[in-house]
C-alpha cells in the first residue's frame, strides 16, 4: 500500500519557468512559486511568504513553458519529493521540491490603452470578470480567528 503524498498549492510564479530536455529527450520545466499567508498578530495583519520549487514533466512541462511567466497565478497539485546528496565537502544535503501532476494557470489579464481587460487565451473570463463585485481587501474585512 502506498502512503499518502499529495499537496495543493496556490501562488504566483517568482520568475519565468526554466525549460529543458533530459538526455533522453523528456521535457522538464522548473519554476518557483511564492505563496502568501495572512494572519492576525496582536493588533495588526501579518504576511508570511513561502517559496516552493516545482518541477513538471513531459506535456505538462511544455504547457508550463507556453503559459507560465513571472507573476502569473497558478494552482499546483502534486507530490513532495526529497533529493539527497553528498557535497564535495562530504556534508550531506537534502532538498524538498514538488513534482506537479496537475497545473492550472489563472487568467492572465492585461490592460490595454482603452482600460478594457484583454486576455491571452481566456476571452470568456476577460469579458465576464467585471460582472463580479470587487473583493474587499481591508484587514477589518477578514474573518477573526476563534479564541480557545
Amino acid at each position: 500500500m502506498n502512503n499518502l503524498n499529495s499537496i495543493l498549492l496556490e501562488g504566483n510564479l517568482v520568475r519565468d519557468p526554466l525549460f529543458r530536455t533530459t538526455s533522453k529527450g523528456t521535457a522538464l520545466c522548473t519554476f518557483t512559486i511564492a505563496s502568501n499567508r495572512y494572519f492576525r498578530q496582536d493588533s495588526g495583519l501579518e504576511k508570511e511568504v513561502s517559496y516552493f520549487d516545482i518541477e513538471s514533466w513531459s506535456k505538462l512541462a511544455e504547457n508550463c513553458k507556453n503559459l507560465g511567466h513571472k507573476g502569473r497565478g497558478v494552482r499546483v497539485v502534486g507530490r513532495l519529493k526529497q533529493d539527497r546528496w553528498s557535497g564535495n565537502d562530504g556534508k550531506n544535503h537534502s532538498r524538498v521540491s514538488i513534482v506537479a501532476e496537475h497545473i492550472e494557470f489563472r487568467p492572465d489579464f492585461k490592460h490595454g490603452e482603452t482600460g478594457e481587460a484583454e486576455s491571452s487565451g481566456r476571452d470568456f473570463a476577460a469579458k465576464h470578470i467585471t460582472d463580479f463585485p470587487e473583493i474587499p481587501r481591508a484587514s477589518e474585512d477578514l474573518p477573526q480567528a476563534a479564541a480557545f
